[in-house]
């Protein structure tokens, strides 16, 4: 299905004043066949004053960044793009199929109209409320906010992740055509390539682990790599929703955290971790301390120490330096040897 566009279509006000101008001429008509008792110009007046309400359907109003795909008796015949007043033909019916679709996202319910009609179906139990405009296809950026999903990692841990997806549509005929409600397909879409994605990656980075794809382990995580991972979200939707003429502009990771089932043994784990790595630290800080502690002494000759008082030495500074208190100190008034 490809995208024809209609141009030279904004014959809307000329339309609409010279409907309005053979109205009152029928008016007129009728006062004159009535009291001249002209029977054809009666009858052709009063035929209009019936049918000629039926231009007044091929009238059309485009507000920017929105379009109009019409269809005659079943068949496309095409779009209507740019802000402006149109006229088409009166039997032409505009096809949205997505109007009536209310997903989590930025341009579906943006108006009064739109949310009382919405209520009202809610309340009385009806699919279909008429709002006008709502055939109109936005060709604005909106922002889809997908629900929070729960997805197990590359390692098996269950992680919930949310993405907000900013996408437009630029070919209407396939977003109409190609797929019954294109809004439902990118949400669906959009569930699908975010599971892919996610369980390439760790949660956070883990040895000997390859999400690259080319045999070789790397340093890539969902917490470390959210651009990286962002970017081949947005790809991965953009190659499937090709076919429904829409375009993929950005897509963002909003939330992401360990699945409450296991978010506090994880707690404990990056804890856990972080008081090795504290650790580890504080140890090759502290044998730093006493190598220069006894290369200094042993410069300057101040004491001559042998093996067993430096092995002493040594364990007594590593105690001071390593401990979680404050070390008390301890007098000694006698030799030391």
């Amino acid at each position: 299905m490809e995208e024809k566009i209609l141009l030279n279509k904004k014959y809307g006000m000329a339309a609409l004043i010279i409907t309005l101008l053979l109205y009152f001429t029928a008016i007129g008509g009728c006062i004159y066949g009535a009291v001249d008792e002209n029977t054809v110009i009666l009858v052709i007046s009063i035929i209009w004053l019936c049918i000629g309400w039926i231009p007044f359907c091929g009238l059309k109003v485009l507000e920017p960044q929105e379009a109009l795909v019409l269809t005659l008796f079943g068949k496309y015949v095409g779009t209507l793009k740019g802000d402006g007043y149109y006229f088409v033909n009166p039997f032409c019916a505009a096809v949205n199929p997505a109007a009536d679709t209310h997903l989590h996202q930025s341009g579906d319910v943006d108006n009064t109209t739109a949310k009382s009609a919405l209520s009202l179906a809610l309340n009385t139990g009806k699919a279909e409320v008429n709002v006008p405009g709502r055939k109109k296809l936005s060709l604005k950026i909106m922002t889809l906010n997908n629900n929070r999903q729960k997805i197990n990692d590359c390692l098996g841990n269950p992680v919930e992740i949310g993405i907000a997806v900013m996408w437009r549509v630029v070919d209407t005929a396939k977003a109409v055509f190609n797929v019954d409600n294109y809004k439902e397909y990118l949400s669906l879409q959009c569930d699908t390539a975010l599971r892919n994605i996610v369980r390439i990656y760790p949660y956070d980075v883990a040895p000997n682990v390859d999400t690259t794809g080319d045999g070789i382990a790397d340093e890539g995580s969902l917490r470390g790599s959210s651009e990286v991972v962002a970017a081949r979200i947005r790809s991965e939707i953009q190659k499937r929703v090709e076919e429904a003429g829409l375009e993929i502009v950005e897509a963002r990771i909003t939330y992401l955290a360990y699945a409450p089932e296991i978010a506090a043994v994880m707690l404990q784990r990056q804890q856990a971790s972080a008081v090795i790595d504290a650790r580890k630290m504080i140890v090759d800080g502290a044998v730093g301390m006493v190598e220069m502690a006894l290369e200094r002494l042993n410069e300057k000759g101040v004491v001559e120490l042998d093996e067993e008082r430096k092995a002493a030495m040594v364990s007594n500074l590593l105690v001071v330096l390593c401990g979680n208190r404050d070390a008390q100190p301890v007098v000694n008034s006698g030799s030391l040897y």
